[in-house]
């Protein structure tokens, strides 16, 4: 997988993606500025040398991997593959939406849902895993109208989710 950057996009040279490419990045994060202490504390880290250079694995690749197959093995009940199409449906007949969420997108919220899932120690995915990950991975696929009074694609996406109705059904296997 790759991880990318991106620059304010009033920064000069930069231009935004298309959306065919942005729709084959899985997530977009957006990290705030460190706080007058944390920043502090990163540049005591640098002080006497550069942290980065020792850095060390977390984990082996074995584990990556065996992680990775167990996250794929976390049960997602009907009802909730049902609120994930609903959810990318709504998206596609939104107002101030002219393009809404791909097929890709919809796998890719299942490949998160599974994994949030697996790191809550869950062997099933429930709601509120699609709805904490749905803006991260949806919203940035989303292509707005220019002058659509509705907000940024992250606040569509939060509406939404606010007018989907929620499944209530039991979730395990």
């Amino acid at each position: 997988f790759v991880i990318a950057t991106e620059n304010p996009i009033e920064s000069a040279g930069v231009f935004p993606l298309p959306e065919a490419q942005l729709d084959r990045f899985l997530m977009k994060l957006s990290m705030n500025l460190p706080t007058k202490e944390e920043e502090l504390r990163i540049l005591e880290l640098y002080m006497e040398e550069d942290p980065l250079k020792s850095l060390t694995a977390v984990v082996s690749l074995e584990e990556l991997l065996a992680a990775r197959a167990e996250a794929a093995k976390i049960f997602v009940h009907p009802c909730i593959r049902e609120y994930m199409v609903q959810i990318a449906e709504a998206t596609r007949r939104a107002d101030g939406i002219l393009a809404g969420v791909s097929p890709r997108g919809t796998l890719g919220l299942l490949r998160c849902v599974k994994a949030y899932a697996y790191l809550q120690g869950r062997s099933y995915v429930i709601p509120d895993d699609v709805r904490t990950l749905a803006v991260p991975v949806l919203a940035h696929r989303l292509v707005c109208s220019f002058g659509s009074d509705t907000g940024s694609a992250a606040g569509r996406m939060e509406n939404i989710l606010s007018t989907v109705p929620v499944p209530t059904e039991r979730f395990e296997p």
